[in-house]
């Protein structure tokens, strides 16, 4: 059976039964390439299932001879893997050849946050006399509150808002859906919107009236705009720190780790598929404990 086939088979795995993105399966199918022209580069049989453990160690160096990064590398090993997985799933294979499959080791990158005080100084920043002022107010009460997306904000609905019982359902990657906590303070600042700002605008385009977040034409909002609104708030709140909408997504969380919160319940609210991946913040909770004891602790006092 060529590679084609299996191919075609994994495609529509990862569309149907994951619910991948046609750009993720894009993704992974230029992974399975490679590996496919590797192959018949070295003269291998044409089917995946005859590709053994020591293939696939060859395939890794010859991938880092290309040139490529670590973390393309890496990507591409885990392509691969995820097309194993499915072909055991399938009983396509007995034998998982990319299970002890070793890629570069990754440094992971610890995201910038804002204090506490600093993302009070960016919220209070934003100057409610502007005729969007209490809709900028809101959507980073908002952004900080739930720990959203810059797509998850500029997509979110009032039919997806239930104040009464602080509550926001949000769509996020891959069209999951989660259930976030909203505060207060996010719920008073959505209402004077909703009932004062966004129910006398002149107009509302077809198609976008259930969308909180609109802009002045009844539309809503784009990711470029709330990028824009951030970097305009951040600048008056003097806040000498590259920010964007997503460092307001990485301070809720640390924010929360910070308090003692079970970092499965702050993963549910990020909506992380993997508990690795929310783990970034126990390292940025070991920081904020060691800053903490160098600037506070008697000893460390000059």
């Amino acid at each position: 059976m060529s590679w084609k086939i299996y191919k075609s088979g994994f495609n529509a795995y990862l569309k149907l039964e994951k619910g991948l993105s046609q750009n993720s399966i894009d993704a992974y199918e230029d992974d399975l390439s490679k590996l496919e022209s590797w192959a018949s580069e070295q003269g291998n049989s044409t089917s995946p299932t005859e590709i053994t453990y020591n293939d696939l160690s060859s395939f890794v160096i010859w991938i880092n001879e290309l040139g490529l990064g670590a973390k393309s590398q890496a990507r591409i090993i885990s392509g691969i893997r995820a097309f194993y997985k499915y072909m055991i799933i399938e009983d396509l294979v007995k034998d998982d050849p990319s299970e002890l499959l070793e890629g570069p080791r990754l440094k992971r990158k610890i995201p910038d946050v804002l204090s506490q005080d600093e993302i009070t100084q960016a919220i209070e920043a934003v100057d409610l006399s502007h005729p969007q002022g209490h809709r900028n107010r809101a959507m980073l009460e908002t952004l900080y509150a739930c720990g959203l997306r810059v797509s998850e904000l500029v997509n979110l609905r009032l039919s997806q808002y239930y104040p009464d019982i602080g509550l926001v359902r949000v769509i996020g990657k891959n069209d999951k859906e989660r259930i976030i906590p909203i505060g207060d303070a996010a719920i008073k600042f959505i209402d004077y919107y909703v009932q004062h700002d966004r129910s006398k605008l002149p107009k509302i385009a077809v198609g976008h009236e259930d969308y909180i977040f609109l802009n002045r034409r009844g539309k809503k909002l784009t990711r470029v705009m709330i990028f824009m609104i951030i970097k305009d708030v951040i600048a008056k709140a003097g806040i000498d720190k590259k920010v964007s909408p997503h460092t307001f997504r990485h301070s809720f969380a640390t924010h929360l780790v910070e308090g003692g919160a079970d970092l499965k319940a702050v993963q549910d609210m990020l909506g992380h598929e993997s508990i690795t991946t929310t783990e970034i913040y126990t390292h940025l909770d070991t920081q904020y404990l060691r800053d903490t004891i160098l600037n506070f602790h008697p000893r460390n006092k000059k």
